[in-house]
């Protein structure tokens, strides 16, 4: 239910989005087409190239009122706060809240995606050389992804770290949760360090 109505969501921006961006080609064209002086319906309200706009009386009718300019400059902002929240979102990748789980009774269990992120950053973090690790699973209830970022420690070895953490948090997590397979994501960084004084 939960990736049907995120599928919604995300094709409802889309269409949305592709309904906007129409909409301003359309009237940005028209009124290129005007300024060039190309034809134009009849009932489009700018004809020709000495046609404005926005005429004088237009742009003056509210610069007298005391609730004109705050309205202008809060509206703008408002759309530019959106702008920015709407395209941040397109990068944010979506946490999965769930994880459906064979139960062997054929209706299957719910495990908390959170969880089950915690538990797989407490075992990461446990292995020799990683000072921290982060966890973030994606993709479906059925089908979770994975992507883990680890920080290591100076001394530890970024192929050791690998194969351990392949080998033993993924594969207990595979295993607890029942899932056939975990694809993960992962990435390495080191801590940062002073170089050390030689005498």
């Amino acid at each position: 239910m939960t990736a049907v109505v995120r599928g919604t969501v995300r094709g409802v921006d889309r269409a949305l989005l592709g309904v906007a961006g129409l909409a301003l080609l359309a009237v940005g064209g028209a009124v290129l087409a005007a300024g060039l002086g190309l034809g134009v319906p009849s009932w489009w309200p700018w004809s020709g190239p000495d046609d404005v706009l926005l005429g004088a009386s237009a742009r003056t009718r509210w610069k007298d009122e005391v609730w004109w300019w705050p309205a202008v400059i809060g509206g703008l902002a408002l759309l530019v706060v959106l702008a920015l929240w709407w395209l941040l979102a397109q990068f944010r990748r979506a946490r999965l809240a769930e994880v459906l789980i064979d139960s062997g009774d054929g209706e299957g269990a719910l495990l908390r995606g959170r969880a089950l992120e915690t538990v797989l950053e407490r075992e990461a973090e446990s292995l020799d050389g990683v000072a921290r690790a982060q966890v973030l699973l994606t993709g479906r209830r059925t089908a979770p992804r994975a992507r883990i970022a680890l920080l290591l420690e100076p001394y530890a070895s970024p192929g050791g770290t690998l194969t351990r953490l392949t080998d033993e948090a993924l594969a207990h997590a595979r295993d607890s949760a029942g899932l056939k397979e975990l694809p993960t994501e992962t990435r390495l960084r080191a801590v940062r360090h002073g170089a050390r004084r030689v005498t």
